[in-house]
C-alpha cells in the first residue's frame, strides 16, 4: 500500500492545481474568442464535456507521446520503438518510417514466448496453414476446434480444476463472466484495486457491490461481517450468493494477493472465492502455476478461477477453470461464448505449445529454466532499484514492479529521458491510477540477459537522478571482496 508523504501529497496537489488554474484561463479566454466569432447556428451537443474533457485536452494531449507508442517488431527483450513527430504541440502526432531499437521494460511478456520460439512457432505455423487465421464463427456454432478442446483440458489440469472454457479476450473474461455468475439478490465483495474488467464486470451484474481495503484479510472480514447481518437492502433478506473477487498480481501494484487468509475468511462465512490469476499464472509458482503454488493453497479451495494468455503464454484469450457444473452453467449462458468469435486457432496453438514447455512435455527443460530466470531476474531487479532509493511497490518473486513518480511533470521527464537513452519504459497515471500517484510500471521477463537488466538499471537511475524521484537515501555501494581483502 502506497503511504504518500506529506511533502511530496502537496508538491504534487500544487502541481496539478497550476495545470489546472492555467487551463481554466485559456479555456475562459477560448470561450471568450469563439463567442465573438460564434454564429447562431444549432448543432449537435458536444459528446466531450466537462472535467474528464478537460482534463484529456489540457494535461493528458500535453505529454501523450509517453503512451502509445508504436512498436515495429516482436515485443522481446529488445524492441523497435516507432519515432513519432507532432507539429501542433502534441494534438496529433505523426508516424515516421524511422525506429529505435530499445530495450523492452514495458510488455507482459514474462516467460518470453512473445518472440520467436523454437518449439511454439513452427507448430504455429503448421495451425495456420491448417486451420486458418480465424473459426469465422461462435463457439457454439462452428467456432471449436480440436485445439479448442486440448487447450480447455489442458488449462484444467494446468491449473488443477475439473473444467475450464475459454475466451478470445482477456478483458472480456471477467467483464462478462461476473454477470453470469451472480445477479440481483447476490453480493460482490471487491478489493479496492481491482481490475476494471472486474469493476464493470461487477457493476453489469445486477448485483450489490461493496469494497474492502486493498488485500486486508481482516477488513473483508468485518465487511462480510456487516453485509451477512444486514442482509439485502430494504428488505433485508439472506443474500442468495455472496462472491469475493481478488487478483493473484495487481496489476498496478505488483502486489500478490494474501490468498490463504482471505480463503480462510470466505470459507468461515461461506462465500465464494473469485481469483483473478492475469499477471500470475504462469509467472510465479515453481512450476507456473501462479499463485496458488507459490502460497501452498489448494486450488480446491478457490471456486472460480480466472487467467489470461496474454502475458505468460504470448497470446491471447483467457480462461475460467472451475467445478464442471459451473463451466457447464457458463457455456449455456455467457454471451462471450454464445456470440463471440471464438479464439484464434494459431492463438490457441501457441497456448499448448507454451504450457507443454513449461511442464517440461516439449521434451526439454527449458520452462523449468524460464521459470527460474523470470523468479532471479524480478527479484534482482527489484532488490537493486531499491538500494537506489526508488520507492518500488511490489513483493519478491512479482515481475511487475511500479516506481513511483506522484508529480505530474515527472511522468513525460522520466518516459522521454529513457527513450532518449533507448529504454521503454510504461508510465501510468489517472484514470488508470489515483491522481497522486502517478507510477512507471516496469515488467520484467524471462528474456531479459543480466546484461540487459544492468543497462537499465544503470539508465534508470542516472534519470531518476535526473527526474528527482529517488525518494528514499540510497545505500553505500558495498566494498568488493578483493578490495576489502586487501585493506585487510
Amino acid at each position: 500500500m502506497v503511504r504518500l508523504p506529506y511533502t511530496t501529497a502537496l508538491t504534487t496537489l500544487f502541481s496539478y492545481g497550476l495545470l489546472f488554474a492555467f487551463g481554466q484561463l485559456r479555456d475562459f479566454f477560448r470561450r471568450l474568442i469563439d463567442w465573438f466569432k460564434a454564429k447562431n447556428v444549432k448543432g449537435y451537443a458536444p459528446i466531450c464535456l466537462g472535467l474528464e474533457d478537460f482534463y484529456v485536452r489540457r494535461l493528458y494531449l500535453r505529454i501523450q507521446d509517453c503512451f502509445g507508442r508504436p512498436i515495429a517488431s516482436a515485443p522481446d527483450a529488445w524492441f523497435d520503438v516507432v519515432e513519432r513527430y507532432s507539429n501542433d504541440s502534441n494534438k496529433t502526432l505523426q508516424r515516421t518510417t524511422n525506429t529505435t531499437r530499445c530495450l523492452n521494460l514495458g510488455s507482459y511478456n514474462y516467460l518470453g514466448f512473445a518472440a520467436a520460439d523454437e518449439y511454439c512457432t513452427p507448430l504455429v505455423i503448421e495451425s495456420l496453414k491448417k486451420y486458418s487465421p480465424s473459426t469465422c464463427s461462435v463457439r457454439v456454432d462452428g467456432g471449436t476446434t480440436k485445439l479448442h478442446a486440448e487447450l480447455e483440458e489442458l488449462v484444467a489440469r494446468f491449473v488443477g480444476k475439473p473444467a475450464a472454457i475459454l475466451f478470445g479476450m482477456g478483458y472480456v473474461t471477467n467483464s462478462a463472466i461476473i454477470p453470469c455468475l451472480v445477479g440481483k439478490g447476490g453480493l460482490i465483495i471487491s478489493d479496492s484495486l481491482n481490475h476494471n474488467s472486474i469493476v464493470n464486470g461487477a457493476r453489469g451484474s445486477g448485483a450489490t457491490v461493496r469494497v474492502f481495503q486493498h488485500n486486508s484479510p481482516a477488513h473483508l472480514e468485518e465487511v462480510l461481517r456487516e453485509q451477512i447481518a444486514g442482509g439485502q437492502p430494504r428488505t433485508h433478506r439472506p443474500w442468495k450468493k455472496i462472491i469475493v473477487i481478488v487478483e493473484g498480481i495487481y496489476s498496478m501494484e505488483g502486489e500478490l494477493c494474501k490468498l490463504p487468509e482471505i480463503i480462510a475468511v470466505c470459507k468461515k462465512y461461506k462465500a465464494y472465492t473469485y481469483l483473478d490469476e492475469a499477471h500470475s499464472i504462469g509467472a510465479v509458482g515453481q512450476s507456473g502455476r501462479g499463485v496458488c503454488e507459490l502460497l501452498g493453497v489448494d486450488p480446491a479451495d478457490v471456486d472460480i478461477m480466472m487467467g489470461t494468455f496474454t502475458k505468460s503464454f504470448g497470446s491471447c484469450g483467457g480462461y475460467i477453470a472451475a467445478s464442471k457444473e459451473i463451466i457447464q452453467h457458463l457455456k449455456l449462458s455467457c454471451p462471450a461464448h454464445l456470440y463471440a468469435t471464438s479464439m484464434s486457432p494459431p492463438a490457441v496453438q501457441q497456448v499448448i505449445s507454451a504450457i507443454k514447455v513449461i511442464l517440461g512435455e516439449d521434451g526439454s527443460n527449458r520452462g523449468a529454466q524460464k521459470l527460474a530466470r523470470i523468479r532471479e531476474n524480478s527479484n534482482f531487479f527489484r532488490a537493486e532499484l531499491k538500494k537506489m532509493g526508488f520507492e518500488v511497490l511490489g513483493n519478491n518473486d512479482s515481475p511487475v514492479m511500479p516506481i513511483m513518480l506522484y508529480n505530474p511533470a515527472k511522468i513525460p521527464a522520466f518516459s522521454r529521458e529513457c527513450l532518449r537513452q533507448k529504454v521503454a519504459v510504461v508510465t501510468v497515471a489517472f484514470p488508470a491510477t489515483p491522481l497522486l500517484l502517478a507510477r512507471a510500471r516496469i515488467c520484467i521477463s524471462a528474456s531479459h540477459t543480466r546484461e540487459d537488466l544492468i543497462k537499465a538499471l544503470d539508465v534508470i537511475s542516472r534519470v531518476g537522478d535526473l527526474v528527482g524521484i529517488k525518494y528514499f537515501p540510497a545505500e553505500p555501494p558495498k566494498i568488493a571482496e578483493a578490495d576489502h581483502d586487501k585493506l585487510e
